[in-house]
């Protein structure tokens, strides 16, 4: 009975660790060992079972995917593998070779994928798998290449990485081998339709060109430039423009005379797919090698002839688009756009009448890019209105192709009014458009993926939002006399619509229209050039003071705060937009309760907002010989800091002495009044912190330099400077260092009375404050005072005082100084 129940539980227990239930299978087989001890199957079920445990996880689940097509257990192998669990190098390198050798598996892609994974994932995988290219490069090749996309890829990782190979020159060797042997497979199928090949090429180029480069011929570069036909699937397409731009940056004069020979050589032909592949190819470069690419655009006869190939009878629709693709590519230049202008208008008006599908709208931003105001010195009056009318023509068309289901369309129409937006009209035919601004801010949210839809949108933002910029002194005498050198010419009178109140109020219709929300929802997937479009939209939106509230609420102060963090790099592109940000988080700050957006509990906190306004500080006071205009960042910057400040938290004022004090100082010494004045209203605020009460009042002469400083401010002529330092003066009085310090001081307690008989009554107020503290200090410091006051007629002063006010708490303060002076 016990023998039958035993070999019962083996069976099960065999049954169980098959499946997966391994502790299961150890309980049972533990039960059948107790019953029958010496049965010889017990026996051999627990010596299988013993000997499966040695095998590793991640080994048994590639058996089973290999020898019984469980595709089950190769899913179980991804996921181990994805989950960067650790394989050890000898498992790695089983299971590699037990993947690829597998020719015949019903599962394709999860072959490939665990392949990629081992690579990914062990050193020794890479090593076994450089070891097999080595013994037998175009066969091991083949083998892997022709198990899928991502062990393909993998070729190419495993031979730029040294640390695979026993030594450089087997890796050098075996790198030039792969990288032909993915030449010869991009002309073996021809036209590569699943990239891989390309991947491969693209990817050994981008890390080692300058050795590869020179392996590409003629032949090889046409296989590579049919690849950047427009029919073709996008991931094609982009590594046919990488491996193109890598060959062409390297390859000087024989590159371009090979790029040169393609274009004329398919365009000479004159078939509709010859056209496709030139003007695909044409258009993919121009962004590429601009220069080259426009010279070959620019060669006499080429646009002429053009026109008459898209103008006959039997024209191809797919001619037609890749026609316009690479007029659209060659607006990038200047000359090109003149040439296109010249001779391709009548074309793309066609195109929009009688276009179908996407061509009409990409006509029509082609006839926007070459059609926007230009700064040309040469172009009559009349000819720029002319041409300004067309592109008002174009904008119905624009905002209706913005309302179209179909993505293309909708780019087109983005592209167009980024053109079309240069001119003021259209800006506020825009604005003054709810329904087209409510479809925009929608599209603008939807495009979180579309680097280049998002760049256009803000930029047609960034347009219609845009101040003209504030001129210096020295700026305007230049324009001055520009317009008297011109004087004989017709000279364009100011544009109302772009004076301060009408970009004001696009501004404002931009912000009601839920511009802040659609830039937050698409914050996380900006380029540097869309990052930099936003920030400059945020300091466009952020100079009307009404709009800061709201601009606040929806996150704008956030937002500029996460792109000011963002923003990391070290180019005079990357310093402006960082500026940018700081200087429109700023501007947010000046009149909103800091608290409001940075509650104390919440993250980030409301120190995180003091480095970046600091940093516009301390830059401009590096750079102190920019014109007055520039010195506005600061004043702004300051405003807000002042409004920091005045946070019952002493934390905020402590960081900004700790990290700026000494650019505070320079600048209350500045000699731009409103600079002076916004930071002696700084140091005022300072007073509710006992950290900015000690750097006037801890008796060092530091401190006592800085109360010196403050003195002379308690009597400049600016009333709003001389109310915020004795506002300063009032709270240090109470404090026996300052009271010592302004005791000592040569004209010390003249300033103070001086503050006194100020024709400002607020400023009376502060001076009284003053004079009372001083002369109701108690000990050694009071006694100084008080005979100084005496000295200095300061029982007159406020004789006078008291006879002269009606306000009954500063008539207390003069009562209450005077029994203090005369006790």
């Amino acid at each position: 009975m016990d023998e039958e129940r035993a070999l019962d539980l083996a069976a099960q227990a065999l049954q169980l660790v098959e499946s997966g239930r391994a502790e299961d299978g150890s309980r049972a087989l533990r039960e059948a060992v107790v019953l029958a001890p010496d049965n010889p199957k017990v026996k051999a079920a627990f010596l299988k079972i013993q000997s499966d445990d040695a095998i590793h996880t991640i080994q048994s689940l590639c058996r089973k995917f290999v020898r019984e097509q469980d595709e089950q257990a190769g899913k179980e192998a991804l996921d181990y593998l994805n989950r960067s669990a650790e394989v050890p190098g000898s498992v790695a390198t089983d299971c590699l070779e037990m993947i690829i050798n597998e020719k015949n598996s019903k599962f394709k892609d999860i072959q490939d994928e665990v392949v990629a994974g081992l690579v990914r994932e062990s050193m020794a995988a890479k090593t076994s798998l450089g070891k097999f290219l080595l013994d037998g490069s175009t066969a091991a090749f083949e083998q892997i290449y022709d198990t899928g996309d991502r062990s393909a890829h993998s070729i190419a990782e495993i031979v730029l990485q040294p640390g695979a190979w026993s030594s450089e020159s087997h890796r050098e060797k075996v790198e030039v081998d792969v990288f032909q042997l993915f030449l010869a497979k991009l002309l073996e199928v021809g036209h590569d339709g699943d990239g891989r090949a390309l991947k491969g090429i693209a990817r050994l180029l981008a890390t080692d060109a300058g050795r590869l480069h020179p392996f590409i011929d003629q032949e090889i570069l046409d296989a590579i430039l049919s690849s950047l036909d427009f029919r073709q699937p996008a991931e094609v397409r982009s590594q046919a423009t990488l491996a193109t731009a890598k060959y062409l940056e390297l390859s000087g004069e024989k590159g371009q005379a090979h790029l040169a020979t393609y274009i004329s050589g398919h365009i000479k032909n004159g078939h509709g797919e010859d056209l496709v592949l030139a003007f695909s190819a044409a258009a993919a470069v121009f962004p590429i090698v601009p220069t080259q690419a426009a010279a070959l655009f620019l060669t006499e006869g080429f646009l002429p002839s053009l026109i008459p190939l898209l103008d006959r009878k039997n024209k191809s629709q797919k001619v037609e688009q890749a026609a316009l693709n690479m007029l659209s590519a060659a607006c990038l230049d200047g000359a090109c756009r003149t040439a296109i202008k010249k001779h391709c208008v009548q074309w793309l008006q066609l195109v929009i009448k009688t276009g179908k599908d996407d061509r009409p709208g990409l006509a029509a931003v082609i006839l926007a890019k070459v059609l926007a105001p230009t700064m040309s010195g040469s172009d009559t009056g009349e000819k720029v209105r002319q041409e300004n009318t067309e592109v008002n023509d174009l904008v119905p068309m624009f905002k209706k192709l913005l309302a179209d289901p179909g993505e293309a369309n909708k780019q087109s129409s983005i592209e167009g009014l980024a053109y079309a937006s240069i001119q003021s009209t259209v800006k506020e035919e825009l604005v003054n458009d709810r329904l087209f601004l409510t479809r925009l801010m929608d599209f603008l949210k939807a495009s979180q993926q579309g680097a280049t839809t998002i760049f256009g949108a803000l930029t047609l933002i960034d347009h219609l939002t845009r101040y003209l910029p504030i001129l210096s002194e020295e700026q305007k005498r230049m324009s001055q006399l520009k317009a008297y050198a011109n004087a004989s010419k017709s000279v364009a009178k100011p544009d109302p619509l772009e004076e301060e109140a009408a970009v004001s109020g696009r501004c404002k219709a931009v912000v009601e229209a839920g511009a802040v929300p659609a830039f937050v929802a698409v914050s996380n997937h900006l380029s540097p050039a869309s990052t930099a479009a936003l920030v400059n939209i945020m300091l466009s939106l952020t100079r009307t003071p009404t709009l800061r509230g709201a601009i606040a609420q929806q996150g704008g102060a956030r937002l500029l705060l996460l792109k000011y963090t963002a923003i990391a790099g070290t180019s005079d592109h990357d310093k402006h937009a960082r500026r940018t940000a700081a200087h429109a988080l700023a501007r947010v700050l000046i009149s909103i309760d800091p608290t409001l957006i940075f509650p104390a509990a919440g993250s980030p906190p409301l120190t995180s907002a003091i480095r970046p306004i600091l940093s516009i500080l301390t830059e401009d006071q590096a750079d102190i010989s920019e014109g007055p205009h520039n010195r506005l960042p600061s004043f702004e910057a300051l405003l807000a800091l002042t409004n920091l400040a005045s946070t019952p938290s002493g934390e905020v004022t402590e960081m900004i002495i700790r990290q700026a004090l000494p650019t505070i100082e320079d600048l209350l010494l500045s000699n731009n009044v409103m600079l002076q004045r916004a930071t002696t209203e700084l140091v005022c605020n300072f007073m509710t912190s006992s950290a900015g009460i000690e750097v006037f009042a801890d008796e060092s002469r530091a401190a006592d330099r800085r109360l010196h400083i403050l003195l002379a401010l308690a009597d400049v002529e600016d009333v709003a400077t001389r109310k915020a330092a004795g506002g300063a003066l009032a709270t240090l009085t109470c404090y026996e260092g300052a009271v010592q310090g302004i005791t000592a001081k040569e004209r010390g307690m003249e300033i103070l009375l001086g503050l006194c008989t100020d024709d400002d009554h607020d400023i009376v107020h502060r001076g009284l404050v003053c004079i009372n503290n001083m002369a109701s200090m108690e000990g050694p410091a009071g006694e100084a005072a008080r005979r100084k006051l005496v000295d200095t007629n300061g029982i007159d002063v406020l004789r006078d005082v008291v006879g002269s006010t009606k306000n009954r708490v500063m008539l207390d303060l003069g009562k209450e100084a005077m029994n203090a002076l005369q006790s």
